[in-house]
């Protein structure tokens, strides 16, 4: 009877804990006699080793120099056990007021494959994986090098029918082999009315108040979720290598989405990811904070959008939505705070088969984002510059600096912009002999007085390109993306639509006669096709809208297999313009559907 009543608490163990401070997973262990756990990091190259291990319920963190001896080691860890005790006897004769016994030396050893270590072996060589360290009764097996997540954090805004992706870095483990348990906040009120799980995949965790809704690393909370905390307990893994679970409580509720957004429609086009040799792209500036936060903004370019619409973490819901929902291959991103691609997109866009890399503007806080499916795609290399810089050191653009050098007063105001070049070539997984040149880029914004700048803009990255391709890639293909802040009628996107732009354009002309700057400019590539058209409008705020986004291809290595049609003119001005309390930025996104042309 009692064994078989002890087997059933056994089972039940690892659901009643999942609520349970690390005190209460280590007496619980005690008593049913398992062996806990010490986590050893121990790093060829560093001076230090770390010994974690919970004494006496409460967590030690020991850092010792690697060559030390062991016995110096162990006899710190009785020592700490014979000072517990000494403080604790005393707290007890203050009390009872009787003499108190004196403290007992704990015996600690460390034991590997059955035999004592000696108390002289250094500490990078004692603590081996798989030794046992003996202090008093109680027992630990040692876990050199563990997987173990050095972040584990939930964003802290969470809305009902949005994904909620946890910020994890695991050392000595792999994400794809980590397992991941969430639970909500149960509400009692709900569970006295009905006393049943609200849906049969939901599970009551027996102690603490949480029920299970969820075993994937990414979680979306339904609307049965509003008003309840999250948990998740996540455990890092590399193969069969298991190290310590985490347990992570969300600091707010769940709270209600905004219902329909203006891409939840696009997303039936999109819910199955391109299949080989199609390929899926975007290209969204998904609108800083730094600028979605100004007086300016809220005030003049955006009154009509709900100051809470306009917060980051309330939009960052959104863009992870909406991005996840593209299941595309390249995402070329704009207007890309540093802190939003550390925290929140490389988190998501990782969960979701994705790998980033982030250019940041010269002298900004914010910059250029391109993430590729890594089932798909491999990083070659990076080839980023700065417009204005690699303007007048790279002997590249040395024609086009002497001819802008006629006019100073254009020369010197481009030289002052930050705007940059992001360029990967991507590897085809399926076909290693296919390459890619993508690039991503948010030339220089001002509407009317920037039609020159951005043509040089322009002439330098398309140089660069040329470059690139020539050196690193012969023959690959360019995907070329991004925010050009030109429409349909400039001389940027004649430039690319066209290959040459002639000395009458009127843009040299755009910031007045004493800027002007009139000459011929030819691209280095045949005239390039934008594969998702000219729309009537990418960008549509209060006082303007207009096509001013564009995802640029070489016709002759690719062709258009399918464009994703943009929000209907109602969705987008359903709350008048954008962004809104539906759509997380003042742009849409372009996405489309390509093919190799062999």
């Amino acid at each position: 009877f009692m064994l078989k009543h002890l087997s059933a608490a056994c089972a039940l163990l690892p659901r009643c804990l999942l609520a349970s401070s690390p005190r209460t997973f280590s007496r619980a262990s005690r008593l049913l006699g398992r062996m806990e756990a010490a986590v050893v990091r121990c790093l060829p190259g560093e001076p230090k080793l770390t010994i974690s291990f919970c004494l006496e319920d409460s967590q030690k963190h020991m850092l010792r120099d690697q060559n030390e001896a062991l016995g110096k080691v162990l006899t710190r860890i009785s020592n700490s056990i014979a000072k517990n005790q000494t403080k604790a006897k005393k707290s007890k004769k203050k009390r009872d007021q009787q003499p108190s016994e004196a403290a007992e030396t704990a015996v600690v050893k460390l034991f590997f494959r059955g035999d004592e270590v000696p108390d002289t072996l250094p500490n990078c060589e004692a603590w081996q994986d798989g030794a046992v360290l003996q202090v008093g009764e109680v027992k630990y097996n040692v876990q050199r090098n563990a997987p173990t997540f050095t972040t584990a954090e939930l964003p802290v805004s969470l809305m009902a029918g949005f994904p909620v992706c946890p910020k994890l870095q695991v050392e000595f483990g792999n994400l794809q082999d980590c397992e991941f348990v969430w639970f909500k906040e149960a509400n009692s009120r709900k569970r006295e009315e009905t006393d049943v799980p609200s849906s049969p995949k939901d599970s009551p965790a027996p102690e603490g108040g949480w029920t299970q809704v969820g075993c994937e690393r990414v979680l979306v909370p339904s609307n049965q979720d509003i008003g309840c905390r999250l948990k998740l307990r996540c455990t890092p893994k590399d193969g069969s290598r298991t190290g310590q679970a985490k347990e992570l409580v969300s600091v707010a509720t769940v709270e209600a989405g905004p219902g329909v957004c203006t891409f939840d429609n696009r997303h039936a086009y999109t819910l199955r990811a391109a299949a080989w040799p199609a390929l899926r792209v975007v290209s969204y500036n998904i609108l800083a904070d730094i600028y979605a936060q100004t007086d300016l903004s809220k005030t003049v370019l955006y009154p009509y959008c709900a100051p809470y619409a306009l917060q980051l973490d309330y939009r960052q819901n959104l863009v992870k939505k909406e991005l996840a929902g593209y299941n595309a291959d390249i995402i070329c991103l704009q207007e890309v705070d540093k802190g939003v691609f550390v925290d929140s997109l490389t988190p998501a866009l990782d969960a979701f088969g994705l790998d980033g890399v982030f250019r940041l503007k010269e002298k900004q806080h914010e910059g250029l984002a391109t993430f590729y499916r890594r089932s798909k795609f491999r990083l070659l290399s990076s080839h980023d510059i700065m417009l204005s810089e690699a303007l007048t050191s790279d002997p590249l653009h040395s024609e086009l600096l002497e001819k802008l050098s006629a006019n100073s007063d254009l020369k010197d105001r481009i030289l002052k912009r930050s705007t940059s070049l992001q360029v990967s070539v991507l590897e085809d997984l399926a076909n290693p002999e296919r390459k890619v040149c993508v690039a991503n880029t948010h030339l220089y914004w001002h509407p009317k007085e920037g039609g020159n700048v951005r043509l040089v803009q322009m002439g330098v990255a398309l140089q660069h390109l040329s470059q690139v391709i020539a050196d690193v890639a012969p023959g690959a293909p360019l995907v070329f993306c991004g925010d050009l802040n030109s429409t349909p009628d400039s001389g940027v996107v004649q430039l690319l639509s066209e290959a040459a732009v002639p000395p009458q354009h009127a843009d040299w002309s755009s910031s007045g006669p004493e800027e002007s700057c009139c000459m011929a400019l030819s691209s280095t590539f045949p005239p390039l096709q934008s594969a998702c058209g000219q729309p009537a409008y990418t960008n549509y705020v209060g006082g303007f809208h207009g096509c001013l986004d564009y995802i640029f291809i070489q016709p002759q290595s690719m062709q258009v297999e399918q464009v994703i049609p943009l929000p209907s003119h109602q969705e987008v001005t359903t709350h008048k313009a954008l962004p809104s309390v539906a759509h997380p930025s003042d742009h849409i996104a372009l996405v489309c559907d390509l093919l190799w042309n062999s």
